[in-house]
């Protein structure tokens, strides 16, 4: 037995998992929560591109999504090792302390 899932209710996840992420990158203090709300943001666009492929045949939208994948983790590594030097210059990585330490 085949079960489908609709692209309204794919799309309608992919916008739920985006707001979440736009929700947790201005609500969270945090600079590593942050990197994780971006994070889920682009995973729920590359959702999009799968169920927009998926609707219309086309291997498109998957080929987009490795793109995405690629690209998440080019942005992993370097906000990592950025927030590592943050970490080792101000023993803080909340972005309140890190605006008060500049002046």
């Amino acid at each position: 037995m085949k079960t489908t899932v609709s692209i309204e209710v794919v799309v309608l996840l992919a916008g739920l998992l985006f707001a979440l992420g736009i929700v947790g990158v201005i609500i969270r203090k945090n600079i590593i929560f942050m990197l994780l709300s971006v994070e889920i943001m682009l995973n729920a666009s590359g959702l999009a591109f799968v169920a927009a492929g998926s609707r219309w045949g086309q291997p498109d939208g998957q080929v987009m999504f490795v793109f995405i994948l690629a690209m998440a983790a080019a942005e992993v590594s370097i906000g990592l090792a950025l927030i590592l030097q943050i970490y080792h210059q101000h023993k803080s990585l909340d972005i309140d302390n890190l605006r008060e330490m500049n002046g």
